[in-house]
C-alpha cells in the first residue's frame, strides 16, 4: 500500500476521532462555541512548535507574508470556526454518522459553487452524481418519525446546520489554498504548516475574545475539561497535518476519494461508542450521498 493512502486514512481517522470527542464535550455541559474553542486552543501551540521546528531545521526561516495572504487566511479561519460550530450543534439534532455525512456535502456544494460562480463545466456523469447526492440529502433531511407536510420535515434546523457546515467548509478549504499559494517561498509542506500556524493562532484569539464577551466562564470550563478537550486539540492537529501531507504526495481527487472512509468510521463510532441506530431511510441517504461524493471526487 502506497504511503499517501496510509496518511490519508490516518487523516480521516484523526478527524473522526476529533468529532467524536467534540460530541462528548457537547454532552459535558459545554456550549457549542466552547466545544469549538477546544479544538483551536489546544492545537495552536502544537502547530506553532511544529512550524518553528520545521522552518528552523530546514533553514527556511520566517516566511515573507504578502498582503494577499491575510484575506485568504481570515476567510478560511472564520468560515472553519462557523462550520465546526454547525457540525457540533448538529450533533444535538441528529446522530453522529448522519452529522458527519451532512458535513461531507462540502464536496457537492463546492462543485455547485464552481459552476455558478466560476463557470466550471461538468460532464453528464458529474451532473448525475450531483443529482444522486441531492436525493441522499433529501432522505437525510427527513427526520425519523417526522410528521406533517414533507417540506416542513425536510427544511428543518438540522438540514440548515448540515448544509451550512458543507458551504462553510468549502469556503474554508479555498481560503487555505489561496493563503498557502500566496506564499512565494518555501516547499509545499512549509507553506502549508505556516498557513496552519497563523490560522489556528487567529482562531484561538478570535474565539477567546468572543467567549470572554458573550459566554463568561466558558473558557474556564473548557480548560477544566482538559482531559477530553486536550485530545480534541491533538487529534485536530494530527488530522490537519496528515491532510496537507497527503495532498502534497498525491492528486487531491484520489486523496478525497480515500478520505471518504471517514463515513464508515463515523458509522462504527456512532453504533459502538454512542449506541446510535441508523434507520433504513438514513442508510439509504448515507449510501446515496457517499456514492455521489466518490463519483464527484473521481470525476472532477
Amino acid at each position: 500500500m502506497e504511503p499517501w493512502i496510509l496518511i490519508t486514512i490516518g487523516a480521516a481517522t484523526a478527524q473522526t476521532l476529533r468529532f467524536m470527542l467534540q460530541k462528548r464535550l457537547k454532552g459535558m455541559a459545554l456550549s457549542t462555541a466552547g466545544t469549538t474553542f477546544a479544538r483551536f486552543v489546544y492545537s495552536s501551540p502544537l502547530v506553532a512548535v511544529i512550524a518553528l521546528t520545521y522552518a528552523s531545521s530546514t533553514g527556511q526561516g520566517f516566511p515573507s507574508l504578502p498582503a494577499s495572504f491575510w484575506p485568504y487566511m481570515l476567510a478560511g479561519g472564520t468560515s472553519q470556526i462557523l462550520a465546526t460550530m454547525c457540525v457540533v450543534a448538529l450533533f444535538s439534532h441528529r446522530n453522529f454518522a448522519v452529522g458527519i455525512t451532512f458535513k461531507k456535502t462540502e464536496v457537492l456544494l463546492s462543485a455547485l459553487f464552481g459552476f455558478l460562480i466560476l463557470g466550471d463545466r461538468f460532464t453528464t456523469l458529474t451532473i448525475v452524481a450531483m443529482l444522486i447526492g441531492l436525493g441522499g440529502v433529501l432522505l437525510l433531511s427527513d427526520p425519523p418519525g417526522g410528521v406533517g407536510p414533507w417540506h416542513q420535515r425536510i427544511f428543518n434546523r438540522a438540514t440548515a446546520l448540515g448544509l451550512g457546515a458543507g458551504v462553510l467548509f468549502g469556503i474554508s478549504g479555498n481560503g487555505y489554498r489561496g493563503a498557502s499559494l500566496s506564499l512565494a517561498d518555501g516547499d509545499v509542506f512549509y507553506r502549508a504548516i505556516v498557513t496552519l500556524a497563523f490560522v489556528t493562532a487567529f482562531q484561538t484569539i478570535a474565539m477567546a475574545l468572543w467567549l470572554a464577551w458573550r459566554e463568561r466562564g466558558e473558557i474556564l470550563r473548557v480548560l477544566s475539561a482538559w482531559r477530553v478537550a486536550g485530545l480534541v486539540g491533538v487529534t485536530s492537529m494530527i488530522g490537519s497535518i496528515c491532510w496537507f501531507t497527503a495532498f502534497t504526495m498525491q492528486n487531491a481527487a484520489y486523496v478525497n476519494a480515500v478520505g471518504q472512509i471517514e463515513l464508515l468510521f463515523s458509522l462504527l463510532i456512532g453504533a459502538f461508542v454512542f449506541g446510535e441506530k441508523v434507520t433504513a431511510r438514513e442508510w439509504q441517504g448515507l449510501l446515496l450521498l457517499t456514492l455521489s461524493i466518490i463519483m464527484l471526487v473521481l470525476l472532477l
